[in-house]
């Protein structure tokens, strides 16, 4: 036990100073699309690899950009058979309003403690199925760059689980609001978000009505969203675009309000727009006016907003910090912020030029967020094996702090490598990594009455890992695994060696 010890504190030393993936002044080729691969992905593995090479790197960065691959069948099948895949926001919030009326209505304490203990349990179904979509998708997709994005773009417009009904409508919101545009443009994306229940919920837009000013959601919008901090904005702004944005609000169960019969009124799903609760005059947002015409300025706004060179520097500067996992050179964020604007805010034209850059090509890496260090872990150690069980893996998220859809305030997780190398997460990563090396940790739990149930260790020893993996690691990290005295020894020493913490 004390030479395993010793042994993980080298592997954190080595860790923290990244020497395994600092390339030389001159590094080879090989090496350097290696380490680009795995900063585009959620985790190299021996398909993505393959693909990569047959496709050269041009044809395959195209594919990942514009294309849309199949998932496997099984999963498929899995995600075609969870209630969120099956029924719509609108049916999933229904019965839950029919759980909530049973709560209502319950009579004696012991009753209404049972019907709070079901709607308590199908709102947790509902955030659970949300979990284990994305999870599957980001473990067993050939699309590992749009799996990257929509996590990313999930977090530019972060909104919070634990707020209010968001467990119900969250799944949604991925999946319909922020995964068709991932790659897309922009401004598709920015109006997909402002529509969705799930932001006007979270940013309190749904209080937000004429003579009743909120302006929550006004400034994130400017701040967070597409301007950015400190970018000339005023708090006119703010009060200007809050009220662009009144009227705009959720309807989750009247379907039939009288407000219907008026001009201009919308009705879709649960997105509502009531004229009557809109400010009709007309607004001056970064001294351009808006007229006051209901819904349209919304959408008006969204376009000006996101041709705006600070939006375009702003977006620029996220994506590529959250690629490098370090500050970005000034340069390559203005090459991008050029490209997002003549483009008219096309993302996947944004992310050709970050990836084409010599500072990407060339860059260190970062310390990898949570999220992708087990996920990428996995993706390699169960490549081609159906993880049915996800629970292990939402748990050892929350463990290190990146729990799915947890983040409470709207500036979403850090994208900065440095933010998550603590010392306490260190600690938790050993943890986690001895849970996942020492045998299947309850991942097939699930199939655990079939005889066709996988059981064992993850693999890593593959013939892809001494082929591709192996040659690109430093000396230090192959002299410490050579000490591993147990295949769940070399397995715990493997997940806390630099490659895997790092990109």
């Amino acid at each position: 036990m004390r030479k395993l010890v010793v042994l993980l504190l080298c592997m954190a030393a080595l860790t923290a100073c990244q020497s395994s993936i600092n390339t030389s002044v001159h590094p080879s080729s090989d090496l350097v699309g290696f380490h680009g691969l795995e900063r585009q992905t959620l985790g190299v593995n021996e398909s993505i690899y393959n693909q990569w090479r047959e496709d050269g790197y041009d044809l395959w960065l195209d594919k990942q950009l514009r294309k849309t691959h199949s998932l496997p069948a099984a999963i498929q099948q899995k995600i075609d058979e969870l209630d969120i895949s099956r029924e719509n926001m609108l049916n999933i919030l229904a019965h839950s309003a029919t759980l909530k009326a049973a709560v209502d209505a319950a009579q004696a304490d012991d009753a209404r403690e049972l019907a709070r203990k079901m709607l308590r349990e199908y709102e947790n179904h509902i955030l659970q199925e949300g979990m284990r979509r994305n999870l599957w998708r980001a473990l067993y997709s050939q699309d590992t760059l749009r799996e990257r994005m929509t996590w990313f773009w999930f977090n530019h417009f972060n909104v919070y689980s634990g707020k209010a009904n968001l467990r119900l409508l969250i799944p949604d919101y991925e999946e319909n609001a922020i995964r068709p545009h991932a790659l897309g443009k922009f401004s598709d994306l920015l109006l997909a978000t402002l529509k969705h229940p799930a932001m006007l919920v979270y940013l309190d837009n749904a209080q937000n009505s004429v003579g009743k000013i909120n302006e929550n959601y006004a400034r994130e919008l400017l701040e967070l969203h597409t301007l950015g901090v400190n970018t000339g904005y005023t708090q006119q702004d703010v009060q200007e675009l809050a009220r662009v944005l009144t009227g705009i609000g959720v309807n989750f169960s009247e379907r039939t309000k009288p407000a219907a019969k008026l001009a201009g009124y919308v009705l879709d799903g649960a997105f509502e727009f009531n004229p009557r609760r809109h400010d009709q005059g007309n607004k001056l947002l970064l001294g351009q006016t808006i007229h006051g015409a209901g819904l349209s300025e919304a959408e008006q706004v969204v376009l000006l907003l996101s041709r705006q060179p600070a939006t375009a520097k702003h977006i620029s500067t996220q994506l590529a910090t959250y690629f490098l996992g370090s500050e970005p050179p000034i340069s390559l964020v203005n090459n991008m912020a050029a490209v997002f604007l003549k483009t008219d805010g096309d993302i996947a034209a944004t992310l050709k030029v970050l990836f084409s850059a010599s500072e990407f090509q060339q860059a260190s890496g970062g310390f990898k967020d949570p999220y992708r260090y087990v996920v990428g872990a996995l993706r390699q150690g169960y490549e081609g094996r159906v993880i049915s069980n996800l629970k292990p893996v939402i748990y050892w998220l929350n463990q290190l702090g990146e729990p799915l859809y947890g983040k409470l305030t709207p500036d979403g997780y850090p994208l900065q490598g440095d933010a998550w190398s603590s010392e306490g997460q260190m600690v938790k990563r050993f943890e986690i990594a001895r849970a996942m090396g020492s045998g299947n940790a309850g991942l097939f739990d699930d199939e655990a009455k079939s005889a066709l149930a996988p059981t064992g260790f993850p693999i890593f020893q593959s013939r892809f890992f001494y082929q591709v993996i192996e040659p690109k690691m430093s000396k230090n990290t192959r002299d410490v695994l050579t000490h591993a005295n147990s295949p769940q020894e070399w397995n715990l020493l493997w997940l806390s060696s630099p490659e895997m913490m790092n990109d």
